[in-house]
């Protein structure tokens, strides 16, 4: 088996995935130029801008955007672009991600993925 790059698994994984689910969106910011490691690097050219989606550089924002595409169906991932940031998006996450399925008796689903990086440098 060759060796490949954490990073590489990454964009492989969502390849694969959009390949498979037409209903899968990833959000964030500079996504359209593979993000700040390259985990999106070369799916704009392949799926499309309206499935590869460059967010403001607002972290509630994506959340919350993720949040509305999830609950119409899609598949949301989003990248913040570093963990630190998190926190920004926390009352998206957790006033209405975590909270919209048992809030309306289980008739909203949330389907969402987050992806954050932690560290730094490229290993």
């Amino acid at each position: 088996m060759a060796e490949q790059r954490y990073i590489d698994g990454i964009q492989q994984a969502l390849r694969e995935e959009m390949l498979a689910d037409a209903s899968i969106r990833v959000l964030g910011e500079d996504v359209t130029l593979g993000g700040p490691f390259g985990a999106t690097k070369g799916l704009v050219e392949e799926f499309g801008a309206s499935r590869i989606i460059n967010t403001p550089i607002s972290e509630a924002t994506i959340v919350g955007m993720a949040v509305g595409a999830a609950i119409t169906g899609l598949r949301p991932v989003l990248e913040i672009m570093f963990i630190d940031f998190i926190t920004l998006g926390m009352d998206q996450l957790v006033n209405h991600a975590a909270k919209l399925h048992y809030m309306t008796g289980g008739q909203l689903q949330v389907p969402l993925t987050i992806r954050a990086t932690n560290s730094t440098g490229s290993g």
